[in-house]
C-alpha cells in the first residue's frame, strides 16, 4: 500500500479496500476491530463508513474537494458570463471590463476575479495588449478643475496609405472623443478648424463670447481664468504663431508636454493606440473620404459603447454627462445584492447525504 504511520485523510479506493482486508484478517486471527485499527493507525469510524458504502453499493472513490460555498456563483450566472464573453470579447478584451459589462447590461454581477476563474475553467482567453510605462508630467495650473470640459488634449495621427492625417480632440477627465478632422494637410489651419467644431459641439463658444465680449486675447500673466486648458505636444502646427494667436483669442490656455516624451500626452496616445489596435483595417484604407466615414463610426463606438478602464469602466459619454458615479455605485449595489442571492440559493440547494472527504 505504500503507507507508513498514520493513514492520511485522503487515500485511493484501492488502499481503502486493502485496509478493510487487513482489519478483517486481524479479526479472524482473534484481534478486535478496534485493536486492529489502532495498530494500523486508522480511525474505526472511517473503517465502518467504508464498510457501509460498500454494503450500499456506493464507490469508495474520494469526493471532489472544496465543498460548495454559499456565496458561489449559480449555474445560471456562469452561463451568463460565458454568453457575455461570446458577445463582447472582441470589444472588451479583459475579464475586468467583462465583469463591468455584465452589470452594465444587467446580465450578471460578479467580481473580475470570479469572471476570470469561470473563463479559465471554460478555457476562454482574451488577447492582452501591451501598454507603455509611466512617466512624470508637468503639473496642471491650480485653476484647472478636474471635471469634463475643463481640460482638453489634442494630437495628430497619420494614415500612410490614405496619405492623410487626423487631428483628434479628447477630454482628459471624461475621455470623450470630442472632435476630429482628417485632411491631407497638417497645419495650424486644421488645428483651428477642429477646435472650432469642438467648441461649438460642446457649447463652449458661448462661454468664450461671455468671457471675452471685446475679442481681447487672454493674457497668461493676468489673473483672468481662461475657458479651457489645452494640452498638446510640441509639434509645429501646435506651437505656430497663428495657433497661439487663435488660442489666446478663444481664451484657451496652452500646456505643452516635454519634447520627446509622448507619455506626457498619454490620454490621446492611448486613444490612438486603441483605435489602431482594435480596428487595424483603418491602416489599409486608401480613400480619404472612406477613412473619414470610418472614423466617424469609430468615434461613436468609442464614446457610446466602449467601456474605459481609466474612468471606472463606463463609457466616455456617460462620464461626460456626469452619470459615471451613479453607474459605478449601481454596480457595487448589484454586486452586494448578487452575493445575497447566491447565499440564499446555495442555502436552499445543499447536496444531500454526508459530506466527508472520503
Amino acid at each position: 500500500m505504500g503507507l507508513s504511520g498514520r493513514v492520511p485523510r485522503r487515500i485511493e479506493a484501492a488502499t481503502k479496500v486493502s485496509l478493510l482486508g487487513l482489519v478483517d484478517g486481524a479479526a479472524k486471527g482473534g484481534w478486535s476491530a478496534r485493536d486492529a485499527c489502532r495498530y494500523l493507525e486508522v480511525s474505526p469510524r472511517r473503517v465502518e463508513r467504508w464498510r457501509g458504502r460498500l454494503a450500499s453499493g456506493a464507490s469508495l472513490d474520494n469526493a471532489k474537494p472544496g465543498g460548495n460555498p454559499v456565496h458561489g456563483l449559480t449555474p445560471a450566472e456562469e452561463e451568463q458570463i460565458v454568453a457575455v464573453f461570446d458577445e463582447w470579447a472582441d470589444i472588451d478584451r479583459s475579464h475586468r471590463k467583462l465583469a463591468h459589462r455584465g452589470s452594465w447590461l444587467g446580465r450578471f454581477w460578479a467580481d473580475p476575479s470570479t469572471v476570470r476563474r469561470v473563463l479559465e475553467r471554460r478555457d476562454l482567453r482574451f488577447r492582452q495588449p501591451k501598454r507603455e510605462g509611466r512617466s512624470k508630467r508637468r503639473p496642471w495650473p491650480d485653476w484647472a478643475e478636474e471635471k469634463p470640459n475643463r481640460i482638453w488634449i489634442y494630437d495628430t495621427t497619420h494614415w500612410t496609405k490614405a496619405g492623410a492625417a487626423t487631428t483628434v480632440i479628447s477630454d482628459v477627465i471624461s475621455r470623450k472623443w470630442i472632435a476630429t478632422i482628417t485632411s491631407a494637410d497638417e497645419t495650424s489651419i486644421e488645428v483651428q478648424a477642429v477646435f472650432g467644431r469642438a467648441l461649438i459641439a460642446e457649447g463652449i463658444d458661448q462661454l468664450i463670447d461671455e468671457a471675452n465680449p471685446d475679442s481681447t486675447p487672454w493674457d497668461p500673466d493676468s489673473d483672468d481664468i481662461p475657458v479651457l486648458l489645452v494640452m498638446s505636444d510640441n509639434g509645429p502646427q501646435m506651437t505656430s504663431g497663428s495657433t497661439r494667436e487663435f488660442m489666446a483669442l478663444a481664451w484657451l490656455a496652452t500646456h505643452y508636454g516635454r519634447p520627446g516624451t509622448p507619455t506626457d500626452q498619454a490620454w490621446i496616445e492611448s486613444l490612438f493606440g486603441h483605435l489602431k489596435g482594435e480596428f487595424p483595417h483603418l491602416e489599409g484604407i486608401v480613400d480619404i473620404d472612406v477613412l473619414r466615414a470610418e472614423l466617424e463610426l469609430r468615434q461613436a463606438h468609442y464614446n457610446q459603447v466602449r467601456l474605459h478602464a481609466g474612468i471606472g469602466y463606463v463609457t466616455p459619454d456617460q462620464e461626460h454627462r456626469g452619470e459615471g458615479q451613479a453607474i459605478r455605485a449601481a454596480r457595487q449595489q448589484g454586486l452586494s445584492e448578487a452575493r445575497q442571492r447566491r447565499i440564499a440559493y446555495h442555502q436552499n440547494h445543499q447536496p444531500r447525504g454526508p459530506r466527508h472527504a472520503d
